[in-house]
């Protein structure tokens, strides 16, 4: 997927940004009304962040090496970038300087006090992940709850990798289209952080190969956060469940975030979370009865 190179990279995501601008949108005239560019000229752009157009045209062919923290931050605002472009910008920036330190690969393990953490989260499913979207570690309602991603035998279980090449995601996710979008994105967003991440560069390769859909979204070149919100599930055990999320980095494992679902009290997704700590707790003395078990 070329994500090593980052000039390319870098000249794709620019173009794709000023593509979208109007020059309305940027408070610009149009002179004319047969303009053969999509969005903003180099030059309107340029003018924009106070920079030469020889200079940005650098920038826009992918050579962001040398640019000082001043003119990125001009830059962002010229195309108006959101908080996630702009650290994609920074990041690309970073990643094209000399002598810049590799990123360290995203864990692939917790710590057993993380498992703890997850374990005394009772009455809410709790889960922890990787830049990638591993998941590395759930709580029992964690598990009941991601019981259809847990399904495929590959570990570490891939909530993209599901999303995309998993025919029971469309079941899953109520809102796929939605659901698919912020996974490319949030992909993408890794990405230009550990752009030598074998892992990563092998997971967008196999997504890329086996679904049109995730090249087309990879394609696009946005970024996203994903911090909290709201996400539906159709569980296959006990229904639809509307969830709020909140998603939290792990200051002391850079690279790992958790997150947790609730739901508000005495709603019907309440209820639902309740019917499935039951059927959780019920294949847990399942399992524990099964030959072999203590």
């Amino acid at each position: 997927m070329g994500m090593s190179d980052h000039r390319a990279e870098a000249r794709e995501f620019l173009s794709s940004r000023r593509a979208r601008i109007t020059p309305a949108q940027a408070g610009l005239p149009a002179y004319g009304g047969n303009r053969r560019v999509k969005g903003l000229r180099r030059e309107e752009v340029a003018m924009l962040a106070g920079v030469s157009v020889d200079y940005y045209i650098r920038m826009e062919r992918g050579n962001l090496a040398g640019a000082s923290d001043d003119v990125l931050d001009a830059l962002a605002r010229a195309l108006r970038l959101d908080e996630a472009e702009r650290e994609h910008l920074f990041a690309l920036a970073r990643s094209a300087g000399p002598g810049r330190r590799r990123r360290a690969a995203p864990p692939t393990t917790v710590r057993p006090t993380v498992q703890h953490v997850l374990d005394a989260i009772a009455d809410a499913p709790a889960w922890v992940r990787n830049g990638r979207h591993d998941i590395l570690a759930l709580n029992r309602l964690g598990r009941a709850l991601y019981a259809p991603v847990l399904a495929d035998p590959r570990r570490p279980a891939n909530t993209t990798r599901f999303i995309y090449l998993d025919p029971a995601a469309r079941d899953f996710f109520v809102d796929w289209e939605r659901v698919a979008d912020d996974a490319a994105a949030m992909l993408r967003l890794e990405a230009g952080r550990a752009p030598h991440d074998q892992a990563l560069i092998e997971l967008v390769g196999e997504l890329s190969t086996r679904s049109e859909i995730f090249r087309q979204r990879w394609a696009s070149h946005d970024v996203q956060f994903h911090r909290s919100g709201r996400k539906r599930l159709r569980h296959p055990v006990v229904g639809q469940l509307d969830l709020d999320f909140e998603s939290m980095e792990l200051p002391s494992e850079p690279g790992l975030v958790l997150n947790v679902y609730t739901a508000p009290p005495d709603s019907p997704t309440a209820d639902g979370l309740k019917m499935l700590a039951s059927w959780a707790a019920g294949e847990a003395e399942d399992q524990a009865r099964a030959p072999g078990k203590a």
